[in-house]
């Protein structure tokens, strides 16, 4: 059971950056602020998937590799990669080299792109972001966790998301590595209430809509 603890700058944090600068760094300006963009949404899951079975920090500080190696994940490239490219992938050490992620990554961006061409439309709007945020009625479940103990690993809302992103051919997004997922996005405030982040990613809108003029 932990709860979040004091820092050398004053502030108080989630336990688990430790006194890692790269950690510490995603925890503040990161970690549970609500995402809304298609393509980060589509980045991020696909790095939470690589994370099963690893740490995350292990992921950050390949997320530069990744992003180099995966065409800044740009899901219109990613379904075009050829039997060379994933070969490529398998031997490019600067990431996680697992054939059924890699291989799992070009059936998610077909998923992904069917999504975006479906235009779903919702009171959300459409595309991959609407998708998702559907989920959460369009705004981030603010919870109010004293210790992490009490933070859960899944909850049925990630394992209904989880079961539709099966169901349109997504790949590694089991309801852990989506609650995890929701966590990073902002869907959920899971950040303790005594950290600095709590009050402050509370407090975070939603974006406007552009209108067309």
């Amino acid at each position: 059971m932990k709860s979040a603890r004091l820092h050398e700058d004053g502030l108080h944090r989630c336990p688990w950056p430790g006194d890692d600068p790269l950690y510490m760094a995603y925890h503040d300006t990161e970690w549970g602020v609500p995402e809304y963009d298609d393509r980060a949404l589509f980045e991020k899951l696909i790095l939470d998937g690589f994370q099963a079975g690893l740490s995350w920090i292990t992921i950050l500080r390949k997320r530069d590799n990744f992003r180099k190696a995966f065409d800044d994940f740009e899901p219109s490239k990613i379904v075009r990669y050829s039997d060379k490219k994933i070969a490529a992938l398998m031997n490019d050490a600067g990431i996680v080299r697992n054939r059924a992620k890699i291989e799992g990554t070009v059936n998610s961006a077909k998923a992904y792109l069917k999504i975006m061409e479906e235009g779903r439309n919702s009171k959300e709007g459409s595309g991959f972001s609407a998708f998702l945020w559907d989920f959460m009625d369009g705004k981030p479940k603010i919870n109010n966790f004293k210790t992490t103990a009490s933070v859960p690993a899944a909850t049925p809302v990630s394992t209904k998301m989880s079961k539709e992103l099966v169901a349109r051919g997504f790949k590694f997004v089991g309801p852990t590595i989506v609650y995890a997922f929701m966590q990073a996005t902002g869907m959920v405030n899971d950040h303790l209430v005594t950290c600095h982040c709590h009050e402050t990613c509370s407090k975070l809108k939603k974006p406007k809509r552009k209108t067309a003029k």
